[in-house]
């Protein structure tokens, strides 16, 4: 399934990931998070996600890839249809944006805008009114561009279990529609 380039797209279209994507999907992940490391953003580690996580999302549930004009993946996002290690067990009222990253060296600006502008709109066509995301509390940044995406916080789930460790998390969502 592959949708089109919009307004909210600069030049990209959005196509799910196979397995195919694999290494792909991977290298996005380590790229994004040594990037977030150099910036001081306190989120993803290098080599935290392998290929067998990309496989259990895209089997689980759905990949997304944007694509350059030359085909090129610009980015990728994850989206869920529950997250009850962050948000509990909820009625089926939202859609859960998870690993939003860009390849910096290539993509377009706006490509992470155009990614969650894609993953609200595969949320809304699924009949749910709400986009939600989480993030480790100890990234402000990352609060800061989710809230000029019009998110919103709508709490802190303070032992959030993954990678061996607990951590804080802030939960954000957004009213689709």
């Amino acid at each position: 399934m592959t949708t089109p380039t919009d307004a909210l797209s600069p030049g990209l279209t959005f196509r799910l990931a196979s397995e195919a994507d694999l290494a792909t999907l991977t290298g996005l992940y380590d790229g994004a998070a040594r990037w977030m490391r150099g910036s001081g953003i306190d989120q993803w580690a290098p080599g935290e996600k392998d290929t067998a996580h990309f496989r259990l999302r895209i089997e689980e549930g759905e990949v997304w890839l944007a694509l350059t004009s030359d085909g090129r993946a610009a980015g990728a996002y994850e989206l869920w249809w529950r997250d009850e290690p962050a948000w509990g067990v909820r009625p089926p009222e939202a859609g859960y944006v998870h690993r939003l990253m860009t390849d910096r060296t290539l993509a377009p600006a706006g490509t992470g805008r155009a990614l969650l502008a894609h993953a609200e709109q595969r949320i809304a066509a699924a009949g749910r009114a709400l986009s939600r995301l989480d993030f480790k509390a100890s990234s402000p940044g990352l609060r800061a561009y989710y809230e000029r995406a019009g998110y919103a916080v709508a709490g802190e789930q303070p032992f959030k279990e993954g990678g061996g460790s607990n951590y804080a998390v802030v939960l954000m969502e957004k009213r689709l529609g």
